[in-house]
């Protein structure tokens, strides 16, 4: 407060700055799935959850690719965290896009920004950690450097998550 007898006048703490909203043009692998009637929860629209198969759909088409050549021989890549964002309802019938690209590099893991649009509009994110497991030991193991060199070519193109 300034000067004696004043009140404040916004005690709200600020504003986050607005980040602009995804793009599908962000993401440079891309999966359309149908929205089921099965995804509906009671109160009409796509259950949460279902989201996170929705992300999973966005996962598997893009590592599971023989064609995008992004596998680590002896090895395999585990979820270890998920983060999403709620932005809009999803109802039936329609068709969904997501949308996927690698955010970040660890040592042993990678980071993958995802997004659900309907007709262009964003509905979710999320944020997908992934570590490399060795087959054998079951343990984390280092990213190999042709590894990374071959995510990198699916880079997410939008602004990095905000803290």
């Amino acid at each position: 407060m300034g000067e004696p007898g004043e009140t404040a006048v916004n005690d709200q703490p600020a504003e986050r700055p607005h980040k602009p909203a995804p793009q599908p043009a962000d993401y440079p692998h891309k999966v359309i799935e149908i929205v089921r009637f099965g995804d509906l929860d009671p109160q009409g629209h796509v259950n949460q959850a279902v989201f996170l198969t929705y992300f999973e759909s966005g996962r598997v088409a893009m590592f599971r690719n023989p064609d995008l050549g992004i596998g680590v021989p002896g090895a395999t890549f585990v979820m270890v965290r998920m983060e999403v964002d709620y932005l809009k309802e999803l109802h039936w019938p329609g068709n969904i896009e997501i949308g996927t690209g690698v955010a970040e590099f660890g040592r042993s893991s990678f980071k993958v920004a995802q997004a659900i649009f309907r007709d262009g509009v964003c509905a979710a994110t999320g944020y997908a950690t992934l570590v490399c497991i060795d087959l054998v030991t079951r343990k984390a193991r280092p990213l190999p450097e042709d590894a990374i060199a071959r995510l990198s070519q699916w880079k997410y193109r939008g602004e990095p998550a905000q803290a």
